[in-house]
């Protein structure tokens, strides 16, 4: 005969507690004593209760899932085509930051039995897909990554009063809490550490100039040398890629033969920097110094490893969780900012 499955009543008679403690700690209920609530969490696991998702929801008003968008500005015209769609996504996982950025959401969402839906965002049809799949109640909130300044996205979830968190501080105003880097901070970072190595001849390969990062990162920078005695710096436009970063470097180093320090504004652009001045014959650090900006995967396995100034993506992508979650929880009414600060890892590169 087959045993009926574990109901409340079994864990609370396993833990020696009421049904409603148990209904309590279930739901996420806050003012339960945390020793009964691991003793609950004991007798969940030994009866083997698992809580029905629907009834639960109804009691919480949670479904237990977050959107995690990774949203384009598009073209503003109607639908991308199937290819367009396909190579936006190959964009995004060829980032090592967006997996970074993953593994932050997930590291805070997983223990509070939340997960993550992604979504991509990268055209009007695919927006208005978000905004529905938000308004019928298929995920608590949004948490966004936005790849474009102009991205509308964050204005339709503000003005459609939905629960949405962003990672990095809009380019216009919107009522949303985000989290963001001190960019500006970071620019001075690579500034100092090229300084300090006696470089005199520097240049830099910047993020896109629409990219309020990239500004910051390429302010910081230029103000920093300024400062230090140097107050023309070459720049090169990349696009956060590794292609880019390449043929930034190219340019530069047609230019600029005889430059001495490079700071790119993140490693995948770094990398491709080492590259070219690898097949230039020009050694790093020896003849000219790089330092990248993220500390990614990228600044480990480079050649030779970057120096690189640090974005704690993980310890972001969990802040940008939590606000969601307090939003949620009604705990947050109003739109808040968490700033983080950079640090410069020295690896071999400079």
């Amino acid at each position: 005969m087959n045993r009926h499955a574990p109901t409340l009543e079994d864990v609370a008679r396993e833990a020696g507690v009421s049904r409603a403690t148990v209904s309590r700690v279930v739901n996420g209920v806050r003012n339960v004593d945390p020793a009964i609530q691991d003793q609950v969490r004991v007798a969940i696991e030994r009866t083997g209760y698992a809580p029905n998702r629907a009834a639960r929801s109804l009691v919480t008003r949670r479904t237990g899932t977050v959107a995690l968008v990774v949203s384009g500005a598009g073209d503003g015209t109607g639908d991308t085509s199937e290819e367009e769609q396909n190579a936006f996504a190959a964009r995004v996982f060829a980032d090592p930051f967006f997996g970074r950025v993953v593994g932050g959401v997930v590291g805070f969402l997983r223990p509070r039995s939340t997960h993550p839906v992604l979504m991509f965002a990268e055209s009007p049809e695919a927006r208005q897909e978000v905004l529905r799949y938000l308004r019928q109640g298929n995920a608590d909130g949004a948490l966004v990554v936005s790849t474009h300044p102009d991205d509308p996205l964050p204005a339709l979830l503000a003005e459609a009063g939905l629960p949405a968190v962003l990672f990095a501080r809009p380019v216009r105003p919107v009522a949303l809490s985000h989290v963001d880097l001190a960019h500006w901070d970071g620019g001075r970072l690579a500034a100092e550490c090229l300084l300090a190595r006696g470089c005199r001849k520097v240049a830099t390969v910047s993020g896109p100039w629409a990219v309020a990062a990239s500004q910051e990162r390429l302010a910081g920078f230029r103000d920093t040398m300024a400062r230090g005695g140097h107050p023309y710096v070459p720049v090169a436009e990349g696009g956060f890629t590794l292609d880019s970063g390449v043929a930034a470097m190219t340019e530069l180093l047609a230019e600029h033969p005889d430059v001495e320090g490079v700071f790119a504004a993140n490693d995948l652009m770094a990398q491709g920097v080492c590259q070219v001045l690898r097949e230039r014959g020009r050694r790093v650090p020896d003849d000219v110094a790089v330092v990248g900006f993220d500390d990614s995967s990228v600044a480990a396995t480079c050649r030779p490893p970057l120096t690189s100034v640090r974005q704690p993506v993980e310890d972001m992508a969990a802040a940008m969780a939590r606000l969601l979650d307090e939003h949620v929880r009604g705990l947050r009414t109003e739109p808040a900012s968490v700033l983080f600060e950079p640090e410069l890892v020295v690896r071999e590169s400079a």
